[in-house]
């Protein structure tokens, strides 16, 4: 049985959805359709997106980034630059959406948390089979129906589905989170990673990072805003675990 995160982050989803006008209804519903998209697939076996299947990743993705040394979450503030270093062996990279972009040829991910919007990048991730955490919430339904429909085509990516309503699922989690970038870092929480562990590139909360994706400059920043509160309930040193701010 996975755990639920702490009360605290599930209740700042609701005053998010609050602050921009958004329907908890529209989140259960992406949520309920993506998880019936994948498990009534017609060829759900074969592209590894059954609940057994999808449950497997999860379990690996969970193995190697407790094996690890070091994690390091990749936020769309990134420049490649900052990837360009000598990192330990035993370092674990998570990208959030978009972000992957900047890290295929340089290091090795370990999945990719994304709601969707970081195309092209997602697509060349999971050619890569690379493994996606990929999440639905009102306004992404398309963005999901999408990737789903040409998939199939590169043999199938292995995924691990999440959400952002208080509705119970066994092969779909709410990991607590909002934007992509602290949803990672909430998955590493929920997954039982120490926050010592963890450290940060990429993570700008004053500027639309280079890739974000299609989005809307203004209402981006103050997601951004929302990301920081998050971060800080996770981890209220985190800024000080920011590789590329020192």
């Amino acid at each position: 049985m996975w755990p639920s995160p702490a009360p605290r982050l599930l209740a700042i989803q609701h005053e998010v959805r609050h602050h921009f006008g958004w329907s908890y209804q529209d989140d259960v519903s992406s949520a309920s359709s993506l998880r019936d998209a994948c498990n009534n697939h017609p060829e759900a076996e074969r592209l590894g997106w059954s609940p057994r299947q999808r449950n497997e990743t999860l379990q690996s993705v969970q193995q190697a980034i407790l094996d690890a040394k070091s994690i390091v979450l990749v936020g769309a503030g990134v420049y490649a630059k900052s990837l360009e270093r000598q990192w330990d062996d035993e370092t674990v990279f998570i990208a959030a959406d978009g972000a992957v972009g900047a890290c295929l040829g340089r290091v090795n991910v370990a999945c990719v948390v994304s709601d969707l919007d970081g195309e092209p990048y997602l697509s060349q991730a999971a050619q890569h089979g690379i493994p996606l955490v990929i999440h639905a919430h009102g306004d992404n339904l398309r963005a999901w129906s999408q990737c789903l429909n040409k998939w199939p085509a590169t043999g199938g990516v292995p995924l691990v589905l999440t959400h952002q309503s208080d509705e119970i699922y066994e092969d779909m989690h709410n990991v607590g989170g909002f934007t992509d970038g602290d949803r990672a870092a909430c998955f590493l929480a929920w997954l039982g990673v120490s926050k010592e562990k963890i450290r940060y590139v990429g993570f700008t909360t004053d500027r639309v990072g280079p890739w974000s994706g299609t989005t809307e400059p203004v209402r981006k920043l103050a997601k951004l805003k929302w990301m920081e509160q998050v971060l800080f309930l996770l981890d209220p040193s985190w800024k000080t675990r920011r590789i590329d701010a020192q």
